[in-house]
């Protein structure tokens, strides 16, 4: 729309348009690292809501472009810079709701209930496409009729708007939630560990019985009454015993990877559209603008949302291992036929394959990317390791969107997808080789057998020293 309300129907200058889509991007890892580590550090309670808080104030800001008064490109750097405040509050949205979804969700349901959460990203995708839609159909008579092209300040800033509307629904919800109690317990029983370690194993029974009759008694306390740890160096600790590095590698290379084949098609339609006769080069301002939107639309729902729901309903069944696995070699063979065919395919035929890659890219590593770490890590790390994760990805994302389209207009179309379809079985290598299957695992179970077996060597090698010595 901006093309048409700054620019005359030009296209955007390339540099400015790259930082417009990657300017959230970037936020957004900025986001899932900052409320990542925050989260963790000072609990679900104390953190969660501010980054739709965050959100809400980007969004204003972004509605209060002053596209009358600036100039096209200034516009542009004003609105792209905004929405970098945007991101970060969606960036932290990730590692916020999948930790506090997972501490309040028994083992054996988690991974499903997580799907769900995921799932809603197709929802707001869809949601988006008809506002847009509805929004074009409503200034029809004075775009289309009347060549007022002046009115799409209007439509792009009402369709923006909308959005605040779930927002603020929401909010107080967020603010007033209560600190789920695995968290407050796990960062109790830290502490507390400290000091089992310090005393040896003649106080450790004692001190592990005070522990669990200060959590019973405790676990609703405010986190302002929980000291608060040097969280970055337990964090690096804990991964650096029991492989767990190992692990964080895996999640974060495994979204890297994802996100450079996802975005690279997302944040790219135009090649889609024009296979499907949706790419919206002819006719008036109106006109494209509501076939592009349709064109979206229906690639939304011809595969998106229904490969979120076959991870509903199949991931504790399949497990997320597999189902990862299995994603990733479909999505690198539809990817491999799209690039071999790509001057050849049908409309019909390209519908399909698009289709299919599209499925299982959400039958597949997008959704168990966002599921596996959420699992893997148990609670007093669980939002850090998101964090960490989620931020790779978008460094995925960041680099489809900077270069991948600009690429593709030198080397062609086809070539990009098969860096795709390498991408892809890189990351089922990835998979097999760093990451366990997580369904039905206890991270926090896990956590504590690991902690019990270092307070009792750290015990048993403390009592031998002074036997020793006496």
């Amino acid at each position: 729309m901006l093309q048409y309300e700054l620019f005359a129907g030009d296209s955007l200058p390339p540099k400015l348009e790259g930082f417009l889509k990657s300017g959230a991007l970037i936020g957004s890892a900025i986001g899932q690292l900052l409320f990542g580590y925050l989260g963790d550090a000072f609990g679900r309670k104390a953190i969660y809501g501010k980054e739709l808080l965050t959100v809400i104030f980007g969004t204003i800001l972004c509605l209060s472009t002053p596209t009358g008064i600036l100039s096209p490109s200034n516009s542009l750097i004003y609105l792209a810079s905004f929405r970098i405040i945007v991101g970060i509050g969606i960036g932290g949205d990730i590692p916020m709701s999948s930790s506090i979804t997972a501490d309040r969700t028994e083992p054996w349901k988690r991974g499903t209930v997580l799907a769900y959460i995921v799932s809603m990203q197709g929802w707001g995708s869809l949601v988006g496409s008809l506002v847009t839609i509805v929004v074009l159909a409503a200034y029809k008579h004075a775009i289309h009729d009347n060549g007022e092209i002046n009115k799409l300040d209007a439509v792009w800033r009402i369709t923006m708007g909308l959005s605040l509307v779930p927002a603020f629904a929401t909010v107080y919800q967020r603010l007033t939630l209560p600190e789920p109690p695995l968290h407050s317990a796990a960062r109790r029983r830290c502490f507390d560990r400290v000091d089992l370690s310090l005393n040896g194993t003649s106080a450790t029974r004692e001190l592990q019985s005070e522990a669990e009759e200060k959590l019973q008694t405790d676990i609703n306390v405010s986190m302002a009454d929980v000291p608060k740890p040097a969280h970055i160096r337990e964090f690096l600790e804990y991964l650096s015993e029991g492989g767990h590095w190992k692990h964080l590698v895996g999640t974060c290379l495994c979204w890297f990877l994802t996100n450079i084949a996802f975005y690279g098609v997302n944040l790219n339609q135009n090649f889609v559209l024009e296979q499907i006769g949706f790419q919206g080069t002819t006719g008036t301002p109106w006109q494209k603008l509501f076939k592009i939107a349709t064109g979206s639309l229906i690639i939304t729902v011809l595969g998106f949302i229904p490969g979120y729901y076959f991870t509903i309903f199949t991931v504790h069944r399949l497990g997320r291992k597999w189902i990862q696995v299995q994603g990733a070699l479909m999505t690198a063979l539809f990817t491999a036929i799209l690039a071999a065919k790509f001057h050849s395919l049908g409309t019909v035929a390209f519908i399909v394959c698009f289709s299919f890659l599209q499925f299982f890219f959400n039958f597949g590593t997008n959704m168990t990317s966002y599921i596996i770490p959420a699992e893997l890590f148990p609670s007093r790390y669980r939002a850090s390791a998101q964090g960490l994760s989620a931020a790779s990805g978008r460094c995925g994302a960041i680099f489809s969107s900077l270069f991948f389209n600009q690429l593709s207009k030198s080397v062609g179309t086809p070539v990009i997808l098969w860096i795709f379809f390498a991408v892809s079985l890189l990351a089922v290598v990835v998979t097999l080789i760093f990451l366990p299957e997580t369904k039905d695992r206890d991270a926090d179970a896990v956590f504590e057998k690991e902690m019990q077996a270092k307070a009792g060597y750290v015990g048993s090698s403390r009592a031998g020293s002074r036997t020793s010595a006496s």
